[in-house]
């Protein structure tokens, strides 16, 4: 069974190398902006996210993925923006009465830049984009954002990091030379997203530039970038004047013929605090989530999820997922607090 662990731990960081799958996150809701550049710039303030998330603590070298990300928009004036709003002044934060007056804001536009850093036993992936979008009203209710991002992408490998045993340590993969290989290439994205004051439904493509990174000259080996696809979508009851109810589903695809589905359902009170669950179903692993979050003022939130893998024969050895977020709020012209729903 040590054997299959092992084996299976390998299969997994092969193919997050050699297919360049993008990171998973438990707390995709939180801040989809992660996913999709269209989201930059969809509230009124400033929005720093951080996260650090560690998979399947029970595996050797298992997956460590970090972020920040910051976004704005430019010229928005409008109070209310979309089902992830926080309320006016002076009303419930969760009346039915406030959505049902909803108008879509004006025309406008957002930036932001992001950082993440994925790291899987010897290998090391970082990632910097800026992004920009563009937020168009196509009616009394609804709006579409258009967005993209620009940046580049490295893979580094640390060959004093890999455990050889009684293997040859000059794999042709990665050649003969010591100490760390690194190789960058651009990093592109592009999506679209619709929402309103009840929903938001988006799609993504990133790691649109497919291509082949070497560590050595022979084109048998090398590290391949596919594009990763996401559709990602969410909607807002009122189950009463205090408590809020968000289900939304998230499906990522790459090559070669992977995918993902995550579900979750949020429920809020008020803008005090928030408790979730999901489930994430993939052909690689899956498994169920707990997730837990409260806004200590209008500027600063913290949230949590626990996530327990369930593939029947592994699921003793992998261990189980932590993801830690903390949000910043900067210019928000409310003095209450801020409740995210994603």
């Amino acid at each position: 069974m040590r054997k299959l662990v092992l084996t299976f731990a390998g299969s997994l960081m092969c193919v997050a190398i050699f297919g360049q799958a993008k990171p998973s996150y438990t707390q995709y809701i939180l801040n989809n902006y992660i996913l999709n550049p269209a989201v930059t710039g969809i509230e009124n303030y400033t929005e720093m996210k951080l996260s650090a998330r560690n998979q399947w603590t029970g595996i050797n070298g298992s997956p460590v993925t970090n972020y920040f990300s910051i976004h704005a928009p430019i010229g928005k004036t409008d109070l209310r923006t979309n089902a992830n709003s926080f309320q006016v002044p002076g009303e419930n934060p969760r009346g039915k009465r406030l959505w049902e007056e909803y108008t879509p804001p004006d025309p406008h536009h957002g930036i932001g830049m992001m950082a993440v850093n994925d790291k899987a036993g010897y290998i090391n992936r970082w990632t910097i984009t800026g992004t920009y979008a563009y937020h168009k009203p196509l009616g009394v209710k609804t709006t579409l954002s258009a967005g993209f991002s620009a940046g580049i992408s490295s893979v580094n490998l640390d060959r004093s990091k890999i455990e050889w045993g009684n293997l040859d340590p000059n794999d042709p993969a990665i050649g003969i030379s010591s100490g760390e290989l690194k190789k960058i290439k651009p990093e592109i994205g592009a999506g679209l997203w619709l929402y309103s004051a009840q929903y938001f439904l988006g799609v993504s493509v990133l790691n649109i530039i497919p291509g082949k990174a070497k560590f050595v000259t022979n084109d048998k080996y090398g590290t391949f970038y596919s594009p990763n696809y996401f559709v990602t979508a969410g909607y807002r009851f009122s189950l009463s004047d205090d408590v809020m109810m968000m289900p939304s589903v998230m499906f990522q695809y790459w090559q070669p013929q992977l995918g993902g589905l995550h579900t979750n359902v949020k429920f809020q009170y008020q803008d005090l605090l928030w408790v979730g669950a999901g489930y994430r179903f993939s052909n690689l692993i899956s498994g169920y989530s707990a997730m837990t979050g409260i806004h200590i003022s209008n500027t600063f939130n913290v949230s949590y999820s626990y996530e327990v893998a369930t593939t029947s024969r592994l699921r003793n050895y992998t261990g189980n997922t932590h993801e830690l977020m903390l949000g910043f709020i900067f210019g928000n012209k409310y003095s209450q607090k801020c409740p995210r729903c994603y």
